[in-house]
């Protein structure tokens, strides 16, 4: 096997006849440079190099802790979670648990409205502020 091939095996998802998964499965990255190739038209390696482009932009500003907000999407965040005695669920013997630094997701309320089923309209926000500005 090349260093080329190896570098392919990402882009494969886990169906082999090439069709979509059924609701409920995980999205990949390869599922998403698929999505951009069908939808803009991209080779497909252009499409997986733009989706690890945008995915190291929000992984470098979470490292120099920024928030990156993502309209109609949500926030991703870095919280720092304190020293604390937590508790073996078998013995329930005490143990430490070290302060670490956790990303964490806050949903905007558009994001919970759609998932919950909610009135929310389907278009990007560009579209629907393109819209507003019209009435």
């Amino acid at each position: 096997m090349t260093a080329d091939s190896n570098n392919d095996d990402h882009l494969d998802s886990g169906s082999e006849d090439g069709e979509d998964e059924v609701a409920g499965g995980t999205l990949t990255r390869a599922d998403l440079a698929r999505a951009i190739q069908s939808a803009v038209g991209l080779p497909r390696r252009e499409a997986a190099d733009l989706v690890e482009m945008v995915l190291d932009e929000i992984i470098n500003r979470l490292i120099s802790r920024e928030e990156v907000k993502l309209s109609s999407f949500g926030t991703f965040s870095v919280r720092k979670k304190p020293e604390r005695v937590g508790r073996n669920p078998r013995t329930g013997a005490g143990a430490k648990i070290s302060a670490r630094l956790v990303v964490t997701f806050k949903p905007s309320n558009i994001l919970r409205a759609r998932i919950e089923g909610g009135d929310v309209s389907d278009k990007p926000a560009a579209a629907r502020d393109g819209a507003r500005a019209e009435a």
